[in-house]
């Protein structure tokens, strides 16, 4: 039984309550992932299950026998910024930088449920094709929170780069 993180594959951890969060920060020490409330209402600890966003302390690892776990530290390539990445940087998408990691897997796996149509709470045409609109941007990052206020940043950053490619 292995999960891949990052690519790699780790074996699952010996106690079956051990979250997916303490596996990446403590059994890997892959800390950009962050530990913000542990109780899922921040949003700091989101990273990518294939390709979907999840928070990580509410997971349990053993859950993920089999899947791929990507998270910031997967994104780049080598010395690379993952294009969002760079983004933030350009927009002061950040100040203290603690939500970042969660704010930009949590835009990316976003991004994809955009693509394949998911309305969100503000959609007004639950079937019409999703335009990420930065009321739309809003609502479907408002599970991801930045106490520092940086959140224009944040949007921005998103709008020019996951967005973009949506023609927003």
């Amino acid at each position: 039984m292995s999960i891949s993180i990052n690519g790699s594959a780790v074996a699952l951890p010996d106690d079956p309550r051990v979250s997916l969060l303490d596996l990446l920060r403590e059994g890997l020490h892959l800390a950009g992932t962050k530990k913000g409330c542990n109780q899922g209402a921040c949003g700091a600890c989101t990273v990518l299950v294939d390709g979907e966003r999840i928070v990580s302390c509410l997971a349990l690892a053993v859950q993920y026998d089999g899947r791929q776990v990507t998270t910031i530290e997967g994104l780049s390539d080598g010395d690379a910024l993952h294009p969002l990445q760079q983004a933030f940087i350009d927009h002061d998408g950040f100040q203290c930088g603690y939500c970042t990691p969660g704010q930009i897997c949590s835009a990316i796996g976003m991004a994809a449920e955009a693509k394949r149509g998911v309305p969100s709470h503000v959609s007004a045409d639950l079937t019409a094709d999703v335009t990420l609109t930065r009321e739309e941007l809003q609502e479907r990052m408002s599970g991801n929170l930045c106490r520092c206020g940086a959140h224009n940043g944040i949007i921005d950053a998103i709008r020019e780069t996951v967005a973009a490619e949506m023609a927003v």
